[in-house]
């Protein structure tokens, strides 16, 4: 993502009505391919988490500084998330008997909105940032 700390030469940023970094010379392919990596954590339904986010990355983010922010706040939230319900799911089930399966809802609800979210973000050109993230992949 934009560091000026890096380059001072660099161009400040656009940013929109909502304060978001916004990268006018993302292509409509750049934003397109942002917002199929966000959505494929829908492949959580069919037992495949952060796969196909991580292979969308590996594959176009040499090809777009624009693609790779994207691909790699993906893998980041959904491995995340991987790692909440680890957390939660035995406390959910074993622990509390049953009783503490509340806590995969937030879980699950957080992954959905955030996906939605991040590909409209995408798909407008603007960089995004998911809420309770761990940056694993800088």
């Amino acid at each position: 993502m934009f560091n000026a700390a890096v380059d001072p030469s660099m161009e400040t940023p656009d940013t929109n009505t909502n304060g978001r970094m916004v990268d006018p010379h993302a292509q409509e392919w750049e934003r397109t391919y942002c917002m199929f990596t966000h959505l494929s954590l829908l492949t959580v339904h069919m037992l495949v988490p952060v796969l196909p986010a991580l292979a969308l990355w590996l594959i176009k983010r040499d090809k777009s500084p624009f693609v790779d922010d994207h691909g790699r706040e993906a893998v980041n939230f959904q491995i995340s998330l991987l790692l909440y319900t680890l957390i939660a799911w035995p406390l959910a089930t074993l622990i509390t008997c049953g009783i503490g399966a509340v806590l995969i809802i937030p879980i699950y609800l957080l992954g959905i909105i955030g996906m939605i979210v991040a590909a409209i973000a995408a798909n407008k050109g603007e960089y995004y940032r998911y809420p309770a993230t761990i940056r694993f992949l800088r």
